[in-house]
């Protein structure tokens, strides 16, 4: 084996090693990243020949996550890792994204990257890694990548920038990106803010750059150790210079008039493909069908480049706009009747209806991935059918671009949601985009918005988002550059850099850039970012216009919540036995309920529980609400309650006088007069007043009294005891009043003893005698 091994030393001493030539040598490129205990192994494979008709890169990135890394199962019934799932696909896009504009144009070839992650350490983020293990595969193989790059997460954490910090850290951070770059120059940048302005994003971004320009020399000095300098040879595109010109005097002026003509996105599109086609009829039909691919190709270079001088020479867009003109907008809440909050958004030919639906503890999303197991209070999903685009064909499944957008507007919005205690409702907000032409994700955040206003979320700030484009000179663009706000599709696929910013109006909340020029500078970036913030205010104040702050109240058909806290004591005579208690309540009522145990907040060590209660109307949560307060109710002495009889005895009636807590009524205390039958005053079930006497809150146990509400007859004398039954005594002259509860010893007539019938609060079983306390634990006897 020709193991190579490298080492990286980030700023703060950590290090990242790097080692090839040991795992996976049948890959044309494979490398294993390490940082700590974490390892990703990514590796690199090519096509020998490019599929027919391929006039683009095919490059397939792939980012998987082995339970086995961090010594875990997975969940499910097969026990073995399946589909990607939404977090891979992401992280696999920002992989894609980065590598994708470093390939060659007429690269056609596939390729495939492959990353896994085969260790974890619990508190390293592997994800910040992903970029610079597949760029590291490139580097050891000799596929025509004109890296290398990498790839960072930086944080600001206490005011101080951080490279890739660990997930400990990542409590206080109030900015996180992903960027990734090459030496030269920015290429990707992703992430979410908590509303910093656009100069600490940029800090950011070029302080991520210090670092990944550290990381790509190390790349270039093991690219010259694995012997891949010299890079292998591909099928290049067939050329006729001569038809190239063909095409650029036949087509270049009208692509130019037909770009300034201002036609809406159909009609431009016709007219496009009407100027290609009319050149083709003038090709000689035998050899129409051999150069019909490379005509295309050309065509489609003359149709771009009349875009970009139009903009440029003139700073005229495709719809007539100024390069800082945001396309009509109009909005519209509460157009679904039976949302729980609804809303369109639509911004030129973009329009997305966004719906919120609130819901309990019970709807929300459970992350289980190898490092992160925890649940979502609130998500977004972002569905784009075909029909947006006027496409005819069937939609099948969620696309990876559809987990990258709607993380987008989850991101942008996640900062201003409230969150538990104060807010205890799961979240979900769907858009559906049913017209697209230029950023559907930012409108998605706007229709987010103000759904989510509309539904009466109490959002901390509304929050808008804007697309924005970038048109540069190929030879100086840092001298002769336009600008676009609020671009159009074609503006995007044309352009040199597209960037989405999101935010409310003191400061951003998301952003995701691609940049696809080399050598652009930092002062564009900075222009163009403050462009984007004018852009994003006039935004808002358009949607603002339609619903300025979040409505009072939910709509009358939202499901409610009300919230207790108990002692933590309670939880399980909440819960009941298997569930018993709770399942009863919710049945009986008509609610839904959940408990949580949850820390008392500035008392170490101690929990409680927090109940909420999810119901349809008022009368069925405040029944619940009186059924849980019952059983956490600690009963008190001298108090008054309503209760019912659930079982009668010889010697007395056992009381229900809160859910779960049952005393002791004994004959005597039936009445003044003495009551020979107990059965002849009480029936189960029979509601009744009594009087706590006394209750044992060791035991549990509780005397109770109806007397006792009643005045006592003049001249009424307690009757004495002799223990003597069969002299004569009364049945209540013997002491059998019980202290609370069933338990208590007494001897009947025939001197027969009946032990310890107690059960403190459930009920008696002849069979398996099992005593329940107040607190849900139990013990068989």
């Amino acid at each position: 084996m020709n193991v190579i091994k490298k080492q990286i030393t980030l700023s703060d001493g950590r290090t990242i090693e790097i080692e090839t030539g040991k795992l996976a040598k049948q890959a044309d490129g494979a490398a294993v990243v390490k940082m700590g205990g974490t390892m990703l192994l990514a590796t690199v494979t090519c096509a020998k020949e490019v599929t027919e008709g391929t006039d683009f890169l095919p490059l397939q990135v792939d980012y998987k996550e082995k339970y086995y890394a961090a010594g875990r199962f997975p969940g499910g019934f097969m026990k073995r890792e399946s589909k990607a799932s939404d977090y891979e696909v992401l992280i696999a896009r920002l992989v894609d994204r980065a590598l994708r504009p470093l390939f060659p144009d007429d690269f056609h070839l596939a390729v495939f990257v492959t990353i896994w992650l085969i260790s974890a350490e619990k508190d390293i983020q592997p994800d910040a890694l992903a970029g610079l293990a597949a760029s590291c595969a490139l580097a050891a193989s000799d596929l025509p990548f004109l890296g290398p790059i990498s790839e960072v997460r930086v944080a600001r954490i206490n005011g101080e920038y951080k490279i890739n910090p660990n997930f400990s850290e990542m409590a206080s951070a109030d900015l996180e990106l992903m960027v990734a770059a090459t030496e030269e120059n920015i290429m990707m940048v992703e992430g979410e803010m908590n509303e910093v302005t656009e100069d600490v994003m940029l800090g950011a971004i070029k302080f991520a750059h210090e670092e990944i320009k550290k990381q790509c020399r190390v790349q270039k000095e093991l690219n010259k150790e694995c012997g891949k300098e010299v890079k292998r040879d591909y099928p290049h595109d067939e050329e006729d210079e001569d038809l190239r010109k063909a095409v650029h005097e036949a087509c270049y002026d009208k692509c130019y008039a037909l770009a300034k003509a201002a036609l809406p996105k159909q009609e431009r599109t016709e007219g496009f493909e009407k100027i290609m086609n009319d050149f083709l009829e003038t090709i000689p039909e035998e050899e129409r069908e051999e150069k019909a691919a490379m005509v295309a190709r050309y065509y489609a270079h003359e149709e771009k480049e009349a875009m970009r001088n139009m903009i440029l020479d003139e700073g005229v867009r495709l719809d007539g706009r100024k390069t800082d003109e945001v396309r009509p907008i109009w909005c519209d809440v509460d157009c679904l009747p039976c949302a729980h909050g609804s809303a369109i958004f639509t911004r030129g030919e973009t329009q997305s209806l966004a719906t919120v639906t609130l819901g309990t503890k019970l709807d929300m999303k459970e992350l289980d991935e190898v490092l992160v197991q925890e649940t979502q209070q609130f998500v977004l999903h972002y569905n784009f059918p075909p029909f947006s685009t006027g496409e005819a064909r069937a939609s099948r499944g969620v696309s990876r671009r559809e987990v990258g957008h709607g993380n987008l507007a989850y991101r942008a919005l996640k900062a201003v949601m409230p969150t538990a205690p104060d807010f205890p409702y799961a979240v979900r907000v769907v858009s559906d985009i049913l017209e697209s032409n230029g950023s559907s994700s930012q409108a998605s955040i706007c229709g987010g918005c103000l759904a989510l206003m509309d539904a009466g979320v109490k959002i901390k700030k509304p929050v808008a988002g804007v697309a924005m484009g970038l048109i540069t000179d190929e030879v100086h663009p840092n001298d002769r550059y336009a600008i676009l706000t609020d671009i159009l599709g074609d503006e995007d696929h044309l352009g040199d850099m597209d960037f989405k910013v999101a935010g409310t109006k003191d400061g951003i909340t998301a952003t995701q850039m691609d940049i696809k020029v080399d050598g652009l500078s930092y002062e564009v970036l900075e222009k163009a970012l403050e462009q984007a913030r004018q852009g994003r205010l006039h935004i808002m104040g358009e949607m603002l216009k339609t619903i300025s702050e979040p409505r009072e109240d939910y709509k009358p058909f939202v499901p409610r919540i009300t919230q207790l806290r108990i002692a933590s004591d309670f939880i399980g005579a909440v819960i009941g036995k298997g569930g018993e208690t709770i399942q009863k309540i919710q049945k009986e009522t008509g609610t839904t309920i959940t408990i949580t145990e949850e820390p008392v907040e500035g008392v170490d060590g101690k929990t409680e529980g927090v109940v909420d209660i999810f119901g349809t109307d008022k009368e069925s949560m405040d029944k619940a609400l009186e059924w849980i307060n019952g059983i956490c109710a600690v009963p008190e002495a001298g108090t008054v309650y309503h209760g019912k009889v659930v079982s009668i005895q010889d010697f007395g009636a056992f009381v229900e006088i809160l859910p779960g807590k049952e005393g002791l009524l004994h004959v005597s205390e039936i009445a003044w007069t003495k009551t020979e039958n107990v059965s002849d005053v009480l029936k189960v079930g029979d509601e009744v007043d009594v009087k706590l006497l006394e209750y044992d809150e060791k035991s549990g146990k509780m005397r109770l009294s109806m007397r006792a509400l009643t005045e006592k007859p003049e001249g009424y004398v307690e009757p004495t005891s002799n223990g003597n039954r069969r002299n004569g005594s009364s049945r209540n002259s013997h002491d059998s009043r019980h202290s609370g509860g069933r338990n208590g010893d007494r001897r009947d007539s025939r001197g027969d003893r009946r032990g310890d019938r107690g059960d403190r609060g459930g009920r008696y079983d002849k069979g398996n005698r099992t005593e329940r306390n107040s607190e849900g634990d139990s013990e068989t006897f």
